[in-house]
């Protein structure tokens, strides 16, 4: 039976996180981070998403309202919750356990951690 950290070896399901995050949060906000990598280690999913900022988000971070983009982007991915649980799901093929997101001060960079329930090979 195939676990995540044996079908990571070359990176595909890496990639296939950081394109589906990246697609999923493009399509919910009309912009997508050009940048984007993602990383299992054992029952952890890390996407890095950067140079991510809208135009509207750069704007408000300009004059010092880094607190507003730090709201709408959470709020934003808490609405998106649901969809980005499933992608990591469905490429994984293990349930996530918890989902954690963040985003920094200067709202150009974001990340979206997924913890796994245990798989097969977390027993061994």
């Amino acid at each position: 039976m195939n676990t995540v950290d044996d079908r990571v070896g070359g990176g595909p399901v890496n990639a296939a996180i950081a394109n589906e995050v990246v697609r999923l949060v493009a399509d919910f906000t009309g912009r997508g981070a050009t940048k984007s990598r993602a990383f299992i280690d054992h029952d952890v999913v890390v996407c890095l998403l950067e140079d991510g900022a809208t135009k509207t988000e750069r704007n408000l971070v300009a004059v010092g309202r880094d607190d507003l983009v730090r709201a709408q982007r959470d709020a934003v991915q808490r609405a998106m919750e649901d969809q980005l649980v499933a992608a990591v799901e469905r490429l994984t093929g293990r349930a996530v356990r918890n989902f954690l997101s963040g985003t920094s001060t200067l709202g150009d960079s974001s990340v979206e951690v997924f913890v796994l329930e245990p798989g097969a090979s977390a027993a061994t």
